[in-house]
Order: C-alpha cells, then sequence, then structure tokens
C-alpha cells in the first residue's frame, strides 16, 4: 500500500488535526534548544534587557569563538566524555548480550529475583552510593584515571540495558534455538551466529540509550573520583562557565551546542541503522 493511498484514508480535517498534534508537541520538546541557541548568538548585555526580546537583535556567532578562551582545553573535555561513553557502551553491550540471552532462553532459578535485583538498582541515584563507591575506588586504585568513571558507569547502566534486551529477544521465535540445535550447535554459535543478526536492532537500541545515558551521568562521579582536569569530561568543562560573580550564559549555551555535537553525531548514524534493521522485515515478501 502506497504512502498515497494511507494519506487518504483519513479526512483533510483529520490530517490537519494530527499534524496540528505533532507540531504542537514538537514545539514543547524543541522550544528549549531553540532558545538556548538563539541566547548563544546573543550579546550577554542583551540576556537581561527588559522587555526580553526572544529574537535576538544584533547576533552573532561570537559566543562560539570566545568559549574556547574562556575555558581553557574545553575541546579535551569533549574528548573525555566521548571517550568515557564509547568504553562504557562498548562494555555493557559486550556484557549485555550473552547476559540477555540467558536470562531469555534459559530458565534457572533465582532468575526472577535476580531480574528484581538489576531493577532495583536503578531506583538508587548515583550520589546515595559516593561514599562506598569512593572508597571503592580507592581500595582498587582508579582514582584520578578514566576507569574511575568508567566503572561506575557501567555497573549503573547493565541493568537497564539487561531489562531491554532481554525483552527483545523473548520476541524471537525459539524454534530459531531448536533448529539450530538439532544440527548440532551450541549455544554460544546460536547466540552468535542465529541471534545475533536478527536481534541487531535491539542491541543498537542499547548502545544509543547506554551511550546517552554513560554522556550524561559523567558530573558527580568526575567530581567525586577525580581532581586532574585532563581526565574531566564535558559536565565539568561545562560548569567552568558558572563564575563567582555572573554566568556567561551565551558562551555556556554555545558550549552545551558544541559539546553535545560529536554525541549527535553518533547517534544520528546509529539511527539510521537502527530505522533500516526495524523496517528489514516489517513487510513480507
Amino acid at each position: 500500500m502506497s504512502k498515497q493511498m494511507m494519506i487518504n484514508r483519513y479526512k483533510w480535517y483529520e490530517i490537519i488535526g494530527i499534524y496540528l498534534g505533532i507540531f504542537v508537541f514538537l514545539s514543547f520538546v524543541l522550544s528549549p534548544f531553540v532558545e538556548g541557541f538563539l541566547v548563544s548568538l546573543k550579546p550577554l548585555s542583551q540576556l537581561f534587557s527588559s522587555p526580553y526580546r526572544f529574537i535576538p537583535e544584533n547576533w552573532s556567532f561570537a559566543a562560539y569563538r570566545t568559549m574556547w578562551e574562556s575555558v581553557p582545553g574545553f575541546g579535551w573535555y569533549i574528548f573525555n566524555s566521548f571517550f568515557i561513553s564509547t568504553v562504557i557502551t562498548a562494555i555493557v553491550v559486550v556484557l549485555v548480550v550473552p547476559a540477555s540471552y540467558a536470562f531469555a532462553r534459559f530458565e534457572f532459578r533465582g532468575a526472577g529475583l535476580l531480574l528484581g535485583a538489576f531493577l532495583a538498582v536503578n531506583m538508587f541515584s548515583g550520589a546515595v552510593l559516593l561514599i562506598p563507591l569512593f572508597r571503592l575506588m580507592r581500595t582498587m586504585g582508579v582514582l584520578n584515571t578514566y576507569m574511575a568513571m568508567i566503572i561506575p558507569g557501567v555497573a549503573f547502566l547493565i541493568p537497564s540495558a539487561i531489562w531491554l534486551l532481554r525483552t527483545y529477544m523473548m520476541r524471537i521465535p525459539k524454534e530459531l534455538d531448536e533448529a539450530a540445535f538439532v544440527d548440532g550447535a551450541s549455544h554460544f554459535y546460536t547466540l552468535r551466529r542465529v541471534i545475533l543478526p536478527i536481534a541487531m536492532p535491539g542491541i543498537i537500541v542499547v548502545a544509543i540509550t547506554t551511550f546517552i545515558g554513560a554522556y550524561s551521568q559523567q558530573f558527580i562521579f568526575a567530581l567525586t573520583f577525580n581532581s586532574k582536569t585532563e581526565y574531566m569530561p564535558l559536565p565539568v568543562g561545562l560548569f567552568a562557565y558558572f563564575g563567582r560573580q555572573e554566568v556567561v550564559w551565551n558562551e555556556l549555551m554555545a558550549a552545551s551546542f558544541v559539546g553535545i555535537a560529536p554525541a549527535m553525531v553518533v547517534i544520528f548514524f546509529l539511527q539510521r541503522y537502527l530505522v533500516s534493521g526495524l523496517t528489514a522485515g516489517a513487510v513480507k515478501q
């Protein structure tokens, strides 16, 4: 069925209502980003003018140039966040894939209790566990290193990733496993050659959500477990724009957009593969 035929199923006023609802929804979602971008184009003197102007006068990209001078080494902060998030994502995916397969396919004693424990872990804020985590990091000798942020990041993101990928793998027919076992395949071979290709869209979803979570939760771990600037991630670099006397809002907004650009590029390309994977088997041939 073509797209034109699908559209013709709705009356003209229903189509207007659908697009109007989408517009209202996107307005609420995107308005903070639009306002933040406009703030980055305004001179600092216009930010607190009365009456407030939504559209800036004499706008310029000067804040995108001066932000590098206000916080030296800001590019290194971006690299640290990207590196930490990438390592966390890789570790989580490697550990979660076999774990999710085991929970989805095997029935063993304590599986439900263990899954409940994973879910309970997500109910605790990282701030509640800072002191025991600090003592653990100090015992392991990883303070003031990348590992001080990678280890807690992996620990906090694995439970939700297991729940997400387990649900996806449970939708894969067990007949595929049984057919592979009849042919003499082992569980590991079945996972690698049969399940993984089918579960790739779910794995990409886990990778995207893990990367976003790792990119956004680095601030409190970095301030607690690190005191060296060369290991600090992006959120700490953004915090440097908060001065004692004032906040340089235009440079802060400019730095925020520059800082999230690498993550947005990665998510954009992964999302393309995600959509193609989800739609590949959606239509019967």
